[in-house]
């Protein structure tokens, strides 16, 4: 069977009794071989599909529409465990967060945020995060280690079982959780086709968007592999010195560097690219930083989001009042740069953009 990263022996370094593949890692393709190898035809995978996807079975038990041997098999070489839950919060715009646990005792927040008319999660890609971003929550913890394919699905499952029960149904998906997706490019590519597979949970490609910090290899493989779900990059500074200071990774990948690269996804994908934009009071929010990112971003098919910054424990900054952010939207509309200010869901509960923080164990 291919190698995605998992093997198949018992995990006892971190107290599992149970084989450590993970059903989640798997694609249809993956799925269909390891069936393969042990004799059963595609049409057994696609029933195994349909209740990991359709029925979100929460065990192997509860595949009803299995034979018992082939129960036994799954059940003897994979498990198909969800993310508990170590903590639950609400907010009383209805934002719920969940700080779910992973096998090997890493934490990692989900969030579900209502609007009207829909329901988005936002999913996580990595316990912690590399990337550094000062004013960013997880930015400020480090980083731990990737998440797999199925850690990443897993997350989805949980919010579609939790809104099914209510009987709602999950809309969108922004991988703007902790990590940088770009940075566990593989493992999120995975959990995505899986995710938006016709014969699965079907999400919409359209309902999806990634969210980088601008990891500029990330951002050309997306526009040469042709992924059909919405990007949008962390801009946060309209120069390189400014951006460095909030973003540390752009000693790595400058802003001319970043343009380019956002052109060449532009020109090569056809779609425009959604730029965000963490407004800080007297740091990024004056006039003349708007005119700075319009003559950036000018000539680019973009769309900007504005984010007032949300608080955190590590970062001084305050969120920039209504009255920057109107002026700072219509120097944007001089330069033909259409604007959004995003609705702040969770705040007090530390569910909004920028504050995902858990207490992880750095033992990987």
């Amino acid at each position: 069977m291919p190698d995605v990263g998992i093997n198949t022996t018992m995990r006892t370094d971190i107290g599992l009794s149970a084989p450590s593949l993970y059903l989640y890692d798997l694609n249809r393709a993956q799925l269909g071989e390891l069936l393969a190898g042990w004799g059963y035809s595609d049409y057994h995978a696609s029933l195994v599909w349909s209740a990991l996807y359709q029925q979100m079975a929460p065990t192997m038990a509860e595949m009803a529409n299995l034979r018992d041997e082939l129960r036994q098999k799954l059940a003897a070489a994979s498990h198909l465990t969800p993310l508990p839950i170590a903590k639950q919060t609400s907010s009383q715009d209805g934002t719920r967060k969940y700080l779910l646990r992973l096998a090997d005792g890493q934490l990692i927040e989900t969030v579900l945020m209502p609007y009207r008319g829909r329901i988005t999660a936002c999913i996580s890609t990595q316990a912690g995060c590399a990337m550094g971003c000062v004013f960013c929550a997880t930015g400020q913890m480090g980083f731990m280690r990737h998440l797999t394919p199925g850690e990443i699905v897993a997350q989805v499952i949980h919010a579609q079982r939790v809104l099914q029960a209510e009987g709602k149904t999950l809309r969108n998906i922004v991988l703007m959780g902790m990590g940088e997706p770009l940075h566990n490019y593989d493992h999120t590519m995975t959990a995505l086709e899986i995710l938006m597979d016709h014969k699965g949970i079907a999400l919409a490609p359209r309902h999806i968007t990634l969210s980088t910090v601008g990891v500029i290899p990330g951002i050309r493989r997306l526009a040469d592999e042709g992924h059909p779900f919405h990007l949008a990059v962390s801009l946060h500074a309209a120069t390189d010195a400014e951006r460095t200071a909030l973003v540390p990774p752009a000693k790595k990948w400058p802003l001319a560097e970043l343009i380019e690269a956002c052109h060449y996804y532009v020109n090569k994908r056809g779609r425009r690219i959604f730029f965000e934009w963490a407004l800080i009071e007297g740091k990024n929010d004056t006039p003349e930083q708007a005119h700075a990112v319009g003559r950036l971003l000018q000539t680019l098919k973009a769309h900007i989001n504005l984010i007032p910054l949300n608080p955190t424990a590590g970062y001084g900054g305050r969120p920039s009042d209504a009255a920057a952010i109107k002026q700072f939207q219509q120097i944007l509309s001089q330069y033909g740069l259409p604007s959004t200010v995003r609705q702040r869901r969770g705040i007090e509960i530390n569910a909004g953009c920028g504050q995902l923080r858990a207490e992880v164990k750095n033992e990987t």
